[in-house]
């Protein structure tokens, strides 16, 4: 209980904030509004950081962008995650000065490295963009993700408990995306492929990057269910969850997130069979002789294809191969082309990070367009993971990125391969999570939104921690909560 004095002092301090919070609604200034809320972040940051990231990947799938409420601003924020992500990049350089420091084996692992020579490139080429101030934000932005949801989280999975929450966080919020995104397309007839691009607003921009969401959490959900010592009544629960998740996959519409879900089950088989990387090896040097040999051939029956995105899931199906009609696709090769003839022009330091979407107009041909194209190319980014950083940082910034995919996935075998029971099997399951989000890499970008880089700098930071903390040396038991 507040004393009486104490009390006093409460009720002026408060009554003081929203006299002055009244004085800048006034002059239309909102954000003063939201000083309460840093404070409170501020204070707990001290107390529970580890509180502080568990809130902020909760709320992700949750946040809206800034913009779409205040239309008029000169800058743009997912709210509230990006202001926590920036008071969290605040708090640990602070941290730093104060000679509090990471666990060095963090700071020196492979994975760790590759960072360090992609933001040190970025740097680089922020310094030569065509448009500073923009690649510098774009920078910052990247360096709070990694900062927060790789090496802060990275120590806080020293205990495995934070890994099974990271994962239930993000499922639980994405469950009440799925039922509101649903409850929305209701309305329109589930069949309705056209209302599935905007009805998952204001949290996800379109329905791409939520499929995408969908399908890297459905293979940790799969874990949950695979593990020998879940009761059957959370099995059930869990099961209930999996089926969700593989409903709302179908009803995104999101043909890069089937492809990418279809490519992770058969990783999956591949690994369940055992096959030795000799046989993958030859298995792929066959395939890719096929299709050069075939080639020809191959890309006339693509220009016979017309079917074009819709409501009917065969139809959608085949579409992904419409090369002819399908707006969708022409428009993704029209800005792969841009990307290319973008690196041509820059094929060094390229146009700077986060630039492309100001840049790529310029280099539309007419014959490339589609109804979807803009004269401004105002429409957005590069669609995939690989051609945007070529062009924006050119052939060392898509290298850098390569180097981070192999290392991560270097480190999940030796994870897979050196640690034994539910550690080994979440290895597993996360590496796929990871494998679809850079499969479906190649067909769309989306690492410069917090929806996708929470989960993918998180899972990058799982098995780097299960690589440095969950071996036999450390004997580290293995943790069935959830």
């Amino acid at each position: 209980m507040l004393k009486l004095e104490n009390k006093g002092s409460f009720y002026f301090f408060s009554l003081l904030f929203i006299a002055i919070n009244i004085g800048f609604i006034a002059f239309n200034v909102y954000y003063v509004a939201f000083l309460p809320i840093i404070l409170l972040f501020l204070f707990a940051s001290f107390i529970a950081l580890d509180k502080i990231l568990l809130a902020i990947v909760f709320l992700t799938p949750l946040s809206v962008q800034l913009r779409d409420f205040l239309p008029g601003i000169s800058f743009n924020v997912s709210i509230p995650t990006e202001p926590f992500l920036l008071g969290v990049l605040i708090l640990f350089v602070f941290k730093m000065l104060l000679d509090e420091r990471i666990d060095r084996r963090i700071l020196t692992h492979p994975i760790s490295i590759a960072i360090y020579i992609h933001l040190l490139w970025m740097l680089m080429t922020s310094i030569t963009s065509t448009m500073p101030i923009v690649s510098f934000k774009f920078l910052l932005s990247r360096i709070w993700f990694i900062v927060s949801m790789y090496f802060l989280a990275a120590q806080m999975f020293k205990n495995k408990i934070y890994i099974n929450r990271f994962i239930w966080l993000y499922v639980i919020a994405l469950i009440l995306v799925i039922g509101y995104t649903n409850y929305r397309l209701s309305g329109y007839g589930f069949n309705n492929q056209l209302a599935s691009n905007w009805v998952v607003w204001p949290f996800f921009s379109d329905h791409t990057s939520y499929g995408a969401m969908l399908v890297m959490f459905l293979f940790p959900i799969y874990y949950f269910i695979s593990r020998k010592n879940t009761d059957l009544f959370k099995k059930a629960i869990i099961l209930l969850v999996f089926l969700v998740f593989i409903c709302a996959i179908v009803f995104s519409f999101t043909r890069a997130a089937w492809l990418s879900l279809f490519a992770g089950i058969g990783l999956w088989i591949i690994i369940k069979l055992k096959l030795n990387i000799r046989t993958i090896i030859i298995a792929g040097f066959i395939s890719i002789t096929l299709l050069v040999v075939s080639y020809t051939s191959f890309v006339r029956n693509l220009e016979k294809n017309e079917s074009e995105s819709s409501g009917k899931f065969s139809e959608h199906i085949e579409s992904m191969v419409n090369i002819t009609s399908d707006a969708s696709n022409l428009e993704r090769l029209n800005r792969w082309k841009c990307a290319i003839r973008m690196f041509k022009e820059k094929p060094v330091f390229g146009w700077g990070p986060g630039t492309y979407m100001f840049q790529y107009a310029p280099f539309q041909f007419s014959y490339d367009k589609t109804i979807i194209s803009t004269d401004f190319g105002d429409l957005g980014n590069a669609h995939s993971e690989y051609l945007g950083p070529l062009a924006e940082s050119g052939v060392l910034g898509l290298l850098s990125v390569i180097f981070i995919i192999v290392m991560v996935f270097i480190t999940a075998y030796r994870v897979f391969r050196n640690t034994t029971g539910e550690t080994k099997n979440l290895s597993l399951y996360i590496s796929l999570g990871l494998a679809t989000y850079f499969i479906h890499g190649f067909l769309n970008n989306f690492l410069d939104s917090d929806k996708a880089s929470v989960p993918v700098w998180g899972f990058m930071a799982m098995l780097l921690a299960m690589d440095v903390f969950y071996n036999e040396k450390t004997k580290m038991s293995d943790n069935n909560e959830i």
